[in-house]
C-alpha cells in the first residue's frame, strides 16, 4: 500500500470499535502513526493484479503414447453450476377450453465461463446424481461438439427417448455466457382441446392434529374426519397426444394459465406438473370457483366395538351461483380402512381406488343440491 500523508500500513489498521456520531455511525476506527481517526488520509491506491492472481477455469490433461500421433479426441466430464427448467404458458380463448400452448426451457449458466457457438443437449426425467450441495431444477445438461451452421428449416428443438429419460437438442448453436439466463421454444400447439372440471374434496383433515396416532384409534375416533371446507376446485385437464396437437414428452415444469379478454391475456392460474409421456393426460389444480360453493357435515355417527363396526352418515350440500349449468365431481375420502360398504346413497357413486369413491352432480343456474351417503367400516 502506498502511503499518503502519513505512515500506516494494512497491518497497522485496527477495528477498535464503531463512531457513533453524526454521520459516522459504522465507520472503523484507524491507528496512524500512533493516533486514532476516523478515515484514511488521502485516497489509497494499490498495483494492477497480474493474470495470474485471478482464478480461472482450466483443465489440464496430459496423453501417454507410444509413438507421436495425430487423432481426433472428445472430452466429456460432469461439471457443476448448469441447471435447466421447462415452463409453459397456456391461452384459452375469452369462451370455450380450446388451448394454444407454448412451452420454453430456460438455462442457467452459473459455471464460471462462457461457452460459445455450443450445441446444447437436455436430459429431462429423474436421473439420479449424488449431490448433495445442489440440485439440478430440469435434470441434466450437456453439450456436444461446436455446429456452426445448420438447416434453417429444421426445427428449433428436437425430442428423442435416450435410456430412461428423454434428450431434447436444441438444433442452433448457442452461447451461453457465465452467469447468463437464456430461454429457447421447445414446443408450440395451437388447438389442443382441454376440459374444465369443478372438484369438491369437502374432507379437510388437520394431519398435524392426527399425526403418531395408530391405525386403530383413528379407526374408531368420533372426531376424526369431521372437517370440512366450502371451496370448489377448477382443475384443467387435456391429452398430450398427437391426434390433439402434442405428442412429445413434456418436462416436468410450471403451467401459467391465461384467458383471452378482447384484447388482452388475464392470469387464471398455475400450477406444475411432473415429467408427462406421450398419450398420457395432463390435470392440474388452476385455483378455486367464485360461485361454485360446497359445505360437507356428518350427521350421524356409531360404534359397536364388539362387533367391530363403525357407521357414519355425510350429507354435503353444493350451490351453483353461476348463470349456467355445471357438473361438480365431489370425492369422498374412506379414511378409516379399506374394509367399508356403503350402505345408503342419495346419488350413484364410482369406486376410484380402495378408499376413494366420486359422485357426479349436475347443478342449473342458481340451484343449490344435496347429496348423502353412509359408510359401514369392519374389522
Amino acid at each position: 500500500m502506498q502511503r499518503y500523508g502519513g505512515n500506516y500500513s494494512m497491518n497497522q489498521m485496527a477495528m477498535a470499535g464503531n463512531r457513533t456520531g453524526d454521520g459516522g455511525v459504522g465507520q472503523p476506527i484507524i491507528e496512524v502513526d500512533g493516533k486514532l481517526q476516523f478515515s484514511l488520509p488521502g485516497q489509497p491506491l494499490f498495483p494492477s493484479l497480474g493474470d495470474d492472481t485471478i482464478l480461472k477455469p482450466r483443465f489440464d490433461w496430459k496423453i501417454e503414447a507410444a509413438k507421436p500421433l495425430k487423432a481426433d479426441a472428445s472430452l466429456g466430464y460432469i461439471t457443476g453450476g448448469m441447471s435447466w427448467e421447462a415452463s409453459y404458458n397456456i391461452v384459452a380463448p375469452e369462451k370455450g377450453d380450446t388451448l394454444d400452448i407454448v412451452g420454453w426451457v430456460t438455462m442457467d449458466n452459473q459455471s464460471g465461463r462462457e461457452f460459445k457457438d455450443a450445441r446444447i443437449q437436455l436430459m429431462a426425467g429423474d436421473v439420479n446424481k449424488i449431490s448433495p450441495q445442489e440440485i439440478m431444477a430440469g435434470g441434466a445438461m450437456g453439450f456436444a461438439r461446436p455446429k456452426m451452421a445448420c438447416d434453417a428449416a429444421a426445427p428449433v428443438v428436437t425430442e428423442k427417448a435416450f435410456d430412461e429419460y428423454h434428450l431434447y437438442t436444441l438444433e442452433n448453436p448457442t452461447t451461453l455466457k457465465d452467469r447468463e439466463t437464456k430461454q429457447v421454444e421447445f414446443v408450440r400447439a395451437a388447438g389442443v382441446k382441454s376440459e374444465a372440471i369443478y372438484l369438491y374434496d369437502g374432507v379437510a383433515i388437520d394431519w398435524n392434529r392426527w399425526r403418531g396416532n395408530n391405525p386403530s384409534y383413528l379407526r374408531t375416533a368420533e372426531e376424526f374426519g369431521a372437517e370440512g371446507n366450502s371451496k370448489v376446485a377448477v382443475v384443467r385437464e387435456f391429452k398430450n397426444s398427437k391426434e390433439n396437437g402434442l405428442g412429445i414428452p413434456l418436462p416436468k415444469g410450471r403451467l401459467r394459465f391465461y384467458r383471452s379478454n378482447a384484447d388482452q391475456l388475464e392470469f387464471t392460474g398455475e400450477n406444475t406438473i411432473d415429467h408427462t409421456p406421450n398419450d398420457e393426460t395432463v390435470r392440474v389444480v388452476t385455483g378455486n370457483a367464485f360461485d361454485l360453493v360446497g359445505e360437507r357435515k356428518r350427521t350421524s355417527f356409531s360404534i359397536n366395538q364388539s362387533e367391530h363396526w363403525v357407521a357414519e352418515t355425510f350429507e354435503i350440500s353444493l350451490r351453483n351461483h353461476k348463470k349456467e349449468p355445471v357438473v361438480i365431481r365431489v370425492v369422498e375420502h374412506l379414511y378409516r380402512g379399506v374394509n367399508w360398504t356403503i350402505s345408503q346413497n342419495s346419488d350413484p357413486f364410482v369406486t376410484k381406488n380402495s378408499q376413494l369413491v366420486e359422485f357426479r352432480i349436475q347443478l342449473k343456474p342458481d340451484e343449490e343440491k344435496k347429496l348423502y351417503y353412509k359408510t359401514v367400516y369392519t374389522w
